[in-house]
């Protein structure tokens, strides 16, 4: 049974992903070292985003309870370098618009599955209690994917403000806490506004292959 379960987990966090790279023409262009390195990008950023963070903003030391909002925005500033590390991949790679911004977000997206969600999912899906969080994972690695590619086309034509507050992990962390949101409410305002800023910015790619 927990091997069926630690299945259902990984298929529902990996075959989308499978799926994206086969639909989305990927494979027919032989993208798959372009996508591994926008992955070593994602890496190399990450790298640098915790060395950052190690050195100039020390481990909050409040009281019991308390939440250091200043410190959690001021982290956020630092998610600014996934919108740079995108942007780098993107212009690293030749071709058309739409496929350089499926290389970054496919490569991006994968590598962060697979660091933050590989080991969680083959420890803790394979337990002997069933446990929904799970479940929630995969299926926030699927939004993580969305997103990604949100990023990544904003990020190839104009990153704003909004990009940032939507990309950012601890301000996403800080709105969860101000509302008091329990686990599935979150997932589901995560979702849905990543529904809605994708669509808009789908729209806005049409219009502007439209007009070209």
């Amino acid at each position: 049974m927990t091997l069926f379960h630690f299945g259902n987990c990984f298929a529902l966090a990996y075959f989308p992903y499978f799926i994206t790279y086969k639909c989305s023409g990927l494979s027919e262009y032989n993208a798959f070292w372009r996508c591994v390195q926008a992955g070593a990008t994602y890496l190399f950023v990450q790298l640098c985003k915790m060395l950052f963070l190690a050195t100039f903003f020390p481990t909050w030391e409040g009281g019991a309870g308390a939440y250091d909002f200043v410190g959690e925005f001021m982290k956020a500033t630092v998610d600014l370098a996934d919108l740079v590390g995108l942007h780098l991949v993107m212009s690293r790679n030749a071709g058309k618009g739409e496929y350089k911004i499926m290389v970054a977000a496919m490569g991006w997206a994968t590598a962060e599955l697979i660091m933050s969600r590989c080991i969680p999912l083959w420890v803790g899906a394979r337990g002997i209690e069933f446990d929904w969080k799970y479940i929630q994972m995969s299926i926030d690695s699927n939004i993580s994917l969305v997103r990604a590619c949100f990023a990544a086309f904003c990020g190839n034509f104009s990153p704003t403000p909004p990009v940032f507050c939507h990309t950012s992990p601890s301000l996403y962390r800080s709105f969860v806490h101000v509302f008091l949101l329990g686990s599935w409410t979150a997932l589901l305002v995560k979702a849905v506004i990543t529904g809605l800023l994708s669509l808009s910015s789908l729209a806005l790619f049409v219009t502007l292959v439209h007009s070209n």
